[in-house]
Parts: C-alpha cells; structure tokens; sequence
C-alpha cells in the first residue's frame, strides 16, 4: 500500500500541486525548485505543458539519485470560479545507490595530508546517489589544489556511472596533482612611503615556501591590521610563475596620516561618558604612531598620551611610551594618579602575548572626608600575560581569555612602599547546539605590603557592578573602616556564571549568579548576586540589560538595573 503526501499551501508552485508517496519532503522540495512558478494559465495549457512539467519533476528526481519514478498527471478545474491545476501524483521507486566510490591521487603531492585528508564523506558506498555531493566532493578536490599550489593538476579519471536498473552507481576520481608551486620574493611597488626593512617585516614565509593562499590571505590582513594603509593589493599570478616560483608583489596606497573620534555611551556603573581620540597612524617611513584619548564621565575623568615604535614583527611587537591623568570620586574614595610609563609587547612563539612595562606613578588620596589621606611615588616594574582565542571577534560562540598581571615597587628604588601587586582573569564562553551559550568567569587579586595604608586605592581591590557582583554598587563590596566607608582590600575573589538563550536573531535571554568580594582575609564572607538579563547583539558588538537581586543585604545587596556594552570575552 502506497501512502500519499498531500503537501500543505507551501507545497504549490502557483497552478502545479505535487503529491509524492511516501515521506521525502527533500524530493518534494528539489521537484518544486526545478519546476519554478506557474501561473496564469488556462486548462487547455496546462495540459500542453505537463510533458515539460514531468520532464522537470523526473530531471529534479534523478539528481537525488531516484532514476525510475512512475508520474502521472491530471487537471484539475479550470471553471469560471476557479483557477486550473496541474497535479503530479509521484511514485520515486527504488533509488540508485552508490556500490564504488574510488578516489585516488596521483603525482608529486598523492601523499600530501592537506590535499588528500578529510574529504567529504558523501556519496559514500550504500548511500543514495546525490549528484549535489558528488560534485561537491569533486570542486573539494579542485580548490583544495588551487589553495594549495598544485595548478597544473587536473583530472585524468572523472567518471559517474550510473545504471538505474541494477540500482547502483560506480564513482571514480583520479587527480594527477603534478608539482606544487612555490612563494617567490615580495615585492612591493614604489609610492607607500615607508621604509622597506619595516615592509618585509610583516612577510612571514621566505621565499621557496610551498604556495599556500592563506599566506597571501594572512600577509593581506596584517598589512591591512597595520593601520597604515587604506588599500592593500597583492599580486601572485601563477601564470607569472618561473620554473614554479610564483613572484610575489604587493601594491599599497598609504591611508590618511591622522583622524578624529568621539563617542558617548553609558552604563550604571559610570553613567553617561564621553570618549575622545585623536590618532597620528604614522609619523615616519619608521610607522611609529602616536596619538591621545581622553575619558569623561561623572565619576572619572582622564587623559592619556602616547607614542608606538614598531618592532619585528610588527604585527605583534612593540614599544609603547605612556603618559596620563586620571581623576576618580567613587564611594568616598578620591584619587588623583599621574602616570608615566614604558611597554614592551611580544607575541611568544605558544601564541601568549607577553608585556614587559616600567611605569612611575604619583598618586594623591582620600577616603571618607580626610579620614585616611596620603600621597604616594611608586616606581612599578611589572610582567603580564594574556591570551586570547575566540572564532569571531564581533559575537564569538566559543572562546576563552586568560590573563595574568604582576607588578610590584620597592623603597630602596624610588618608590614609598613595598608592593608586590597580582591580578589574574580567567572567562570561557561555549555554546551548545548554536542556541544554549554558557560563560564562566573568574577574577583573583592580591596584594602583598608591609603598610597597607600608604598602598593607593588604584592598587587596593574593590567589587561589585556590572562586570563584577551584579545586584551591588559600583565597588561597593570592599573592607569598610570604623565609620562604614569602603577602604578596598587586600584580597578580590569574584566567580560568577551565566546561560544565554538565543530565542531571535540577534537577541538573547540570559540568567546568572555572581559570587564575590573584596577582602582582607581570604576566609572572610563574599556576597551573593542573581538575576536575568537580555542580551541584543549590535553593529558594535553586545548590549545587556540585566536585573539583579544582591542576595546579601549586609552587604548591600538589592535590586539593581545593569546596563553596559561590550565584549563577552
């Protein structure tokens, strides 16, 4: 007994309605995109165009591998009140399924894994005969030799050999690969501007490297990344090829030397700020930089300076001079910090950027209406590492950021107070069938001094906020002193986790905790927060608004409303 599929309204192709027995929707869907729309037409024409009808519906079978379907045809109306149709009533029969698939490599690059791992798995023998993977499988073999310099090969063997009445298929494919061609030296043509040495600093293959397009990709990007330019040209002809050396030659047109930003945003833990930049993006034909940002809102205001010399690469490395101002009234706490300093930044070979940095800074003082003033001169050698791997860099799925900061001053170099100062940051970000995201985040600070009290708050640890304990002030959690004002602590340990649904495009719902404080003693009570939130990925990356409840009302803890901007990771 056949079971009919009567297909819903979807189903229609205008005047054609196609019933097929059995479940394949896939089928039914492949007959209607071959037959297209039909409209307009009287019965007298359908019936003349049926043939056509049933020769697409049989063309649109046999490329799903079903060589022996019975069709027939009828109409239906065609009277004053009511439109003709075309039905097709289908029966695919049995399909065609692959018996041999023989997929071979000949030549110099057979034995290439990059060539010849990993190809698609379908048409696999006993599947059905799809002619879509089998050229699939085909034009995988065909731009993986283009990608990977193998540009004299080609295919001595393509063969498809279909006999629908045994039901089987025979699959062959020899590619003979021929030799694979190689990177030639980079040229870059006259008018840039820069000096060559710092140009051929961003090549990362030497010249005989076998082709690859990703390297051609990869030095397109860091010359774009530069900042140096506003359009990047390269040219790697292989008909230009000598003896298999393809010559290299890139064509750059140098971007406009300096530009202007400004932004407002806002966000409960500052409210309303405005930002500022000015950028020179090269100075020199050297490509140093420099340029000035300024940041203002009520409760901190600053103004930075500084001056970039790339090193080698330049991608990666470089030295970077500092110096800023910055102004902060949060919770009792004034400071004012005049900072001066040097970078050093390098990309070590396991992938972690590490920064080398000499810093002086002069900070002056107060906590809670002159109950504790100082002001200090710190000369801060210091040591980070970070890292960081994500697969976008807009809305990534899954990714994580690691990050470690030791700093540290001493009395016998400049410096008022012995402080060995530790920050460390872990977050990680996965999501779960391209719906169910889930992000853990960790933070942990210490540090040690043999007088705290002169230690300055930039360098003491507070908690709560948006990218903290959420369902308390804006560093709020933190050591009080005999008069309730938090005085910041020795000690910061924040966890917190968060699930994220994704129930429209662009748009999340999320539910979280945060478990956290600042402390002086690593055994000392931390505070509770929850809540939900929702998540809208923007041009600019995500926006949250969360509500969150602090579950800890010794500590403060109450219904808070969240909003910021910003990278999850």
């Amino acid at each position: 007994m056949l079971l009919v599929l009567s297909l819903p309204l979807s189903a229609l192709a205008g005047q054609v309605r196609v019933q097929l027995a059995g479940d394949h929707p896939r089928l039914a869907d492949n007959v209607r995109a071959f037959i297209g729309e039909v409209e307009g037409r009287s019965a007298a024409n359908l019936r003349r165009y049926a043939a056509t009808a049933v020769d697409q519906a049989s063309r649109a079978l046999r490329a799903l591998g079903y060589y022996r379907p019975r069709i027939d045809w009828r109409v239906e109306g065609g009277d004053a009140d009511d439109l003709a149709t075309l039905i097709l009533d289908i029966d695919p029969g049995t399909p065609v399924r692959v018996t041999v698939r023989q997929v071979r490599f000949e030549g110099p690059g057979a034995d290439d894994p990059e060539l010849v791992a990993n190809l698609p798995a379908s048409p696999a023998v006993g599947e059905i005969l799809d002619h879509g993977a089998y050229d699939n499988l085909r034009d995988t073999i065909q731009t993986r030799a283009r990608k990977l310099g193998y540009f004299d090969g080609r295919f001595v063997n393509r063969a498809l050999t279909v006999d629908p009445n045994q039901g089987s298929a025979d699959l062959t494919l020899v590619f003979a690969t021929g030799e694979r061609y190689r990177l030639g030296a980079v040229t870059f043509a006259e008018g840039h501007g820069f000096e060559a040495s710092l140009l051929r600093n961003f090549v990362r293959f030497q010249p005989g490297t076998p082709y690859h397009a990703d390297e051609i990709a990869r030095l397109n990007q860091d010359l774009s990344a530069s900042g140096y330019f506003s359009d990047v040209d390269i040219d790697a002809p292989p008909s230009k090829a000598d003896h298999g050396v393809i010559p290299v030659t890139v064509h750059l047109s140098r971007r406009d030397r300096r530009s202007v930003s400004a932004g407002v945003g806002f966000s409960t833990d500052v409210g309303p700020r405005f930002r500022g930049t000015w950028r020179e993006h090269w100075i020199n034909p050297m490509g140093h930089k420099r340029g000035a940002e300024t940041e203002i809102s009520q409760p901190r205001q600053n103004l930075s300076t500084w001056y970039e010399l790339p090193l080698d690469p330049p991608m990666t490395d470089l030295i970077r001079l500092t110096a800023g101002y910055q102004r902060e009234d949060i919770e009792n706490v004034e400071s004012e910090r005049l900072i001066l300093g040097q970078q050093w930044q390098h990309e070590l070979d396991n992938g972690w950027l590490q920064v080398l940095s000499l810093r002086w800074e002069g900070e002056r003082f107060n906590i809670g209406n002159d109950e504790e003033t100082g002001s200090t001169s710190l000369l801060l050698p210091g040591v980070g590492y970070s890292k960081l791997h994500q697969d976008s860099s807009l809305d990534p799925s899954q990714g994580y950021r690691l990050q470690l900061d030791v700093t540290g001053s001493h009395r016998a170099v400049l410096s008022d107070v012995d402080i060995l100062h530790i920050s460390a940051l872990a977050k990680g970000l996965y999501t779960l069938a391209g719906r169910h995201r889930f992000l853990a985040r960790f933070q942990f600070g210490a540090v040690a001094t043999n007088r705290f009290e002169n230690v300055p708050p930039s360098l003491r640890f507070f908690a709560g906020g948006d990218q903290s304990v959420r369902g308390y002030g804006y560093e709020t959690l933190s050591p009080e002193n005999d008069n309730g004002v938090p005085v910041g602590g020795r000690y910061l340990l924040v966890g917190s986790g968060e699930y994220q649904y994704q129930f429209a495009d662009r748009w999340r719902l999320a539910a979280f905790v945060d478990h956290g404080n600042a402390i002086n003693d690593l055994y000392d009570p931390l505070a509770t927060g929850a809540g939900l939130g929702l998540r809208w990925i923007s041009p600019v990356g995500p926006l949250r608004l969360d509500i969150a409840k602090g579950l800890d009302p010794e500590f403060g803890g109450t219904w808070r409303l969240h909003f910021s901007m910003g990278p999850e990771l």
